[in-house]
């Protein structure tokens, strides 16, 4: 079919849009150069698109799971695609995001937007997965495009918390979360661009791990913005985050956030001990207006935990830690807009284009934008007024901004193995279906002041487990120098393999 070319109607409304006028007698020039360029559009929408052959084509994409089988919502598919038969995840079953491309599989963001969305190749990180023995069993649910760290706007339904089910998993990973505890998941992948693989973490009681930005492949992945896209491992325990991380990490050719990408070997880490490590507690983690008294007093009875075992602690300070929100909002909500104005895409990088995702995505907002979360059209509106009026300064600012975050953290990681606060500065939220807008706006993101900072920075960090209170699990969180993420893990595990963590 040819590509339709515009009318003088569609030209006269398009130079508006783009502030000049086009006069009746320019009219005909344009259109006849337009008639040249249009055939050049139909050569190349008839040109084929190499794609690889699926690697393991054997799979199934199954169906939703019943409520029996899936008590906390966390599961929007239950699949089967079987590995390789040896390797170092041989036999593991996995879950998987649904924002991460599955061949063959609905794909949908929890959003009705890209309802009826099937991708046609494997994201880099799902290859890597089988290679390594692995079994993708489950398609996870998540926030509605990513854009809430509460877990309840995805279009199927909110994600419950496993410790209390009148509570929420957390967002935006959080069926990666609460689906760990199913015995017939044993390690799932979440994606992080403000804290959607920690929050969770801290809200459930696992173990959720951001790698440092750019060590683990975002081929084939919907994300919000390439500078602060992350994806990684969320698991029951640091060892299996640690070898879930072995997998996944290094170089992809197709993936143009990368540069270099040193990897080490993870495991090898784990079991050194907190003997002699250094820690700088972060001052300004702790007593933040969000803050509940009982997250502070437990992480910080995690850290004398630590010190017994014979880690080195200081409280530090970062000042700019608290006045970093002006930098998340301006990158989240322009750099959200760019991504959805177009369809996903992006502009300007030499990596692999998903065009059945930008066709999906752009008749799907054009249909039912309506559907999108509350958060999703609050970056909506302010990401297109801040581009509009302010013709990007401000996200171009922020972007300049984040070296002096980031290197005000190196500062200290110069002195400091790792530094340590609360992962969230509360516990998981209520569920409450009678929300209106402005609360689940509210409480969507009222959970990120320690996480999200660190996406914008690229630093590795770790949520783990160290204790209850009123029935619900606490986060410690740990933060490691770029590309040291074995540290953090060490640090981890060291906690966790000392400590029951549900008993402090």
């Amino acid at each position: 079919m040819a590509i339709r070319k515009p009318t003088p109607e569609d030209l006269k409304r398009l130079a508006e849009a783009n502030h000049f006028e086009l006069a009746e007698d320019e009219l005909e020039g344009y259109q006849l150069m337009i008639s040249a360029l249009f055939d050049s559009y139909d050569v190349l929408d008839q040109m084929p698109e190499t794609k690889e052959p699926l690697k393991y084509p054997d799979r199934d994409s199954g169906m939703r799971p019943t409520l029996e089988m899936d008590p906390y919502n966390a599961i929007l598919r239950q699949c089967r695609l079987p590995g390789a038969s040896g390797g170092k995840l041989n036999g593991k079953r996995i879950g998987l995001k649904n924002n991460i491309n599955v061949a063959g599989m609905p794909m949908t963001c929890a959003s009705k937007v890209l309802e009826g969305y099937i991708p046609e190749t494997d994201a880099t990180i799902v290859t890597r997965l089988l290679d390594a023995g692995g079994d993708v069993v489950a398609l996870m649910n998540l926030d509605n495009f990513a854009y809430s760290g509460a877990g309840d706007t995805s279009s199927f339904g909110p994600t419950l918390n496993p410790h209390n089910t009148d509570h929420l998993a957390g967002g935006s990973s959080g069926g990666s979360a609460a689906a760990l505890y199913y015995d017939y998941i044993d390690m799932t992948i979440g994606g992080d661009q403000g804290g959607s693989i920690r929050i969770p973490a801290s809200f459930c009681g696992v173990v959720g791990h951001k790698p440092t930005h750019g060590l683990v492949p975002y081929t084939g992945i919907v994300g919000i913005d390439n500078t602060f896209d992350h994806t990684g491992p969320m698991t029951r325990t640091v060892a299996d985050a640690a070898l879930m991380l072995e997998v996944l990490a290094g170089k992809d050719p197709l993936d143009p956030r990368q540069g270099e990408v040193p990897v080490q070997a993870y495991t090898e880490s784990l079991g050194l001990g907190a003997g002699g490590i250094r820690i700088g507690v972060l001052q300004e983690g702790f007593g933040l207006p969000e803050s509940e008294a009982d997250v502070d007093a437990g992480v910080q009875k995690a850290l004398g935990i630590l010190g017994e075992l014979g880690a080195q602690q200081e409280l530090v300070s970062v000042p700019f830690h608290q006045r970093s929100a002006g930098i998340v909002w301006s990158l989240i909500s322009e750099g959200g807009t760019a991504a959805l104005r177009s369809n996903g895409l992006g502009h300007g990088w030499a990596g692999v284009y998903n065009v059945g995702l930008a066709d999906a995505m752009g008749k799907g907002l054009k249909a039912q934008s309506k559907d999108l979360s509350p958060q999703a059209k609050l970056v909506l509106l302010v990401g297109s007024y801040m581009t509009d009026q302010y013709n990007g300064r401000m996200y171009a600012k922020a972007q300049n901004a984040r070296r002096d975050l980031r290197k005000a953290y190196d500062n200290l990681l110069e002195r400091y193995d790792v530094l340590a606060m609360p992962t969230t500065p509360m516990k998981a939220h209520r569920n409450d279906a009678n929300s209106d807008s402005g609360a689940i706006l509210t409480h969507g993101w009222d959970m990120t002041s320690n996480t999200a900072p660190f996406n914008m920075t690229g630093h590795p960090a770790i949520s783990i487990p160290c204790g209850k209170s009123n029935g619900l699990p606490i986060g410690l969180m740990l933060v490691g120098k770029h590309f040291d993420d074995a540290m953090v893990l060490r640090v981890a595990n060291a906690f966790e393999q000392h400590t029951n963590w549900e008993s402090l």
